[in-house]
């Protein structure tokens, strides 16, 4: 089953897109297996960091390759993305030669109370994601307008409209992964 990094863009304990994201995780059960990834522990980027990089920053990049896929869940500040997900992103493409996120599969998607769901966040972020040569999946979009009564108190899904929508994109970000994988050399297979 293919593994896919999840990094959230929010680190509040009650994070909506967080909760989002693990819902998400459920429909996805049997198909993809979600690998919540910390960001919360990497210092700010700064390049004098790699002569002693702190255990943080390898934890990382390790599970960023390991994983078949990334997921990217994002809050939207200011029109844009949170700087927990440009600081993360900085880390996994340095060094130089040593980007974490090359060609790999990746999905998009994000919430927030608000009516426009994330959209100018999620369309920033595109074009790093692009620049750092994450394979990203462009269709369907989820800017997903969060209720809390669209979610069952274990997480999941129970509003039918959401839960159609947002099965509709699990199954494009499976098969999304697998037509977009590039396939792994025996050393990588081993390691992961």
């Amino acid at each position: 089953m293919p593994t896919v990094a999840v990094l959230v863009g929010s680190l509040r304990r009650e994070s909506i897109n967080r909760k989002f994201a693990e819902a998400v995780a459920k429909l996805a059960e049997g198909r993809l297996e979600f690998q919540f990834v910390e960001l919360g522990d990497l210092p700010i980027y700064n390049d004098d960091l790699w002569e002693a990089p702190p255990a943080s920053i390898g934890r990382f990049k390790n599970a960023v390759e390991a994983a078949d896929a990334v997921l990217f869940v994002t809050p939207e500040y200011n029109r844009s993305f949170p700087a927990v997900l440009k600081n993360a992103i900085d880390w996994g493409t340095r060094p130089y030669g040593q980007n974490s996120f090359a060609a790999k599969p990746g999905g998009l998607i994000g919430t927030s109370p608000g009516s426009t769901g994330t959209s100018a966040g999620q369309n920033h972020l595109k074009s790093v994601l692009n620049v750092v040569d994450v394979v990203l999946m462009g269709q369907p979009e989820v800017y997903f307008t969060y209720k809390a009564e669209q979610f069952a108190p274990d997480g999941s899904v129970q509003d039918e409209a959401a839960r159609a929508l947002l099965t509709r994109w699990v199954d494009r970000f499976v098969q999304w992964i697998e037509r977009t994988s590039e396939p792994k050399t025996k050393a990588q297979a081993n390691a992961a």
